[in-house]
């Protein structure tokens, strides 16, 4: 069964992003995997004692993590969502990505501080996240809690196509959100009327499910104009699509991106090409 992965480091904003993923779960139909990172040299210091009780540091930090998972599972809103736990020795992006390739993830969240900047373990590895894997990455900032019947904005530029596995999943999201409307932001890097036309008619071939109603800002900030709807606007996830290849200028850059969840209070929802 498909899954959402949910990188931890115990932090209020680690616990904050799993309840999002568990009311995700629920509503999609999806399994739950709580991922814990043992950095290499963590629970070592260089000390031969340490060293030979390695396992045991090991073995508690495993149980620290179900124990960390069961406080949702205990939950009855959320009993009947398959939940498991993996805590590996390795860098934070080698043990998802690893995880990733064998497993069938659908979506991989993560928590950050939100508005107030990038923090702790998990945050300060989001923006490096959305770089390296390939499949739709949910930032959650701590400010954001799941709605019962959560609003998806999607921002978009029109140069991108994106992923079939990422058409998928906003599609799955929205039939099972129930969105009678989607709220698509059209940050303007050409305004020649046939480049819109064909970006519209694109989009709404791709996302049959509901009525996209289309916005179009002019603002000289594409960041400021992004968050300035959302802010004004009901939102509860907003859509970004990551560009992976470097032409000449693209809007939504790794650097954009980064921008975006430093400044957003909402869930952001990271596509990609």
């Amino acid at each position: 069964m498909k899954q959402i992965l949910v990188a931890t480091d115990f932090s209020p904003s680690a616990a904050n992003a799993m309840e999002y993923a568990m009311g995700l779960a629920v509503l999609l139909k999806l399994e739950v995997c709580a991922i814990h990172a043992i950095h290499p040299t963590e629970g070592i210091n260089n000390s031969t004692y340490n060293a030979i009780f390695i396992e045991d540091y090991y073995r508690n930090k495993r149980e620290a993590l179900n124990a960390w998972a069961a406080v949702y599972t205990d939950k009855k809103v959320y009993k009947d969502v398959n939940v498991t736990t993996l805590c590996d020795v390795g860098f934070l992006k080698t043990v998802i990505t690893n995880y990733i390739d064998s497993h069938p993830v659908e979506l991989l969240a993560m928590g950050i501080t939100g508005a107030t900047g990038l923090s702790g373990i998990v945050g300060s590895n989001a923006s490096m996240m959305v770089t390296k894997v390939k499949i739709p990455t949910l930032i959650v900032p701590l400010e954001s809690k799941f709605p019962d019947t959560p609003v998806i904005t999607l921002a978009t530029d029109y140069e991108t196509k994106l992923s079939a596995d990422d058409v998928n999943a906003l599609n799955e999201m929205i039939k099972a959100f129930r969105c009678e409307q989607m709220q698509v932001l059209y940050v303007e890097e050409k305004s020649d009327a046939k480049h819109i036309q064909t970006g519209e008619a694109r989009l709404k071939e791709l996302l049959t499910n509901t009525n996209l109603v289309f916005n179009y800002l002019k603002d000289s900030s594409p960041i400021s104009g992004i968050t300035d709807f959302v802010e004004n606007n009901e939102t509860d996830i907003l859509c970004l699509v990551k560009h992976h290849h470097n032409i000449i200028y693209r809007l939504f850059t790794r650097s954009t991106v980064n921008q975006i969840m430093n400044r957003s209070v909402k869930a952001i929802l990271v596509l990609h090409e």
